[in-house]
């Protein structure tokens, strides 16, 4: 009878290692994910905080969102892309991209957006 179970748990392992090999990938991705998204969030804003200063403009938000993420994250946001717009009472900054990928043909989308009031000196009235 022990005969016939002989070799059984060196399949198991050859079966459940590659099972486990990827999950342990995915949950490496997830986590690059995160922090992609993290790193997208800092970068609107930084860019933001730039182009909501009085005399600032848009370019100047989309700039320094670039640099920030060329700097902080060359390769962790890929395909990163910034946009920025100004009017007179608000600065918006949004990053898109996708997170670096660790398993094969998996991509997350990475999103970030901020938006903040223009500041403007007022003259007291008084």
């Amino acid at each position: 009878m022990r005969t016939r179970e002989r070799g059984s748990a060196t399949t198991e392992v050859v079966l459940l290692t590659p099972v486990l090999l990827f999950l342990v990938m995915l949950i490496v991705q997830f986590g690059l994910w995160y922090h992609a998204e993290h790193i997208a969030h800092a970068a609107a804003q930084e860019g933001v905080r730039a182009a909501r200063l009085e005399g600032s403009t848009a370019d100047a938000g989309r700039s320094r969102a670039s640099d920030f993420l060329a700097h902080l994250g060359p390769t962790i946001v890929q395909e990163p892309v910034v946009s920025a717009t100004r009017d007179g009472d608000t600065a918006v900054v949004s990053v898109q991209g996708h997170a670096v990928a660790v398993v094969p043909g998996f991509s997350l989308p990475v999103h970030a957006r901020a938006s903040s009031p223009v500041e403007r000196f007022r003259e007291d009235p008084g």
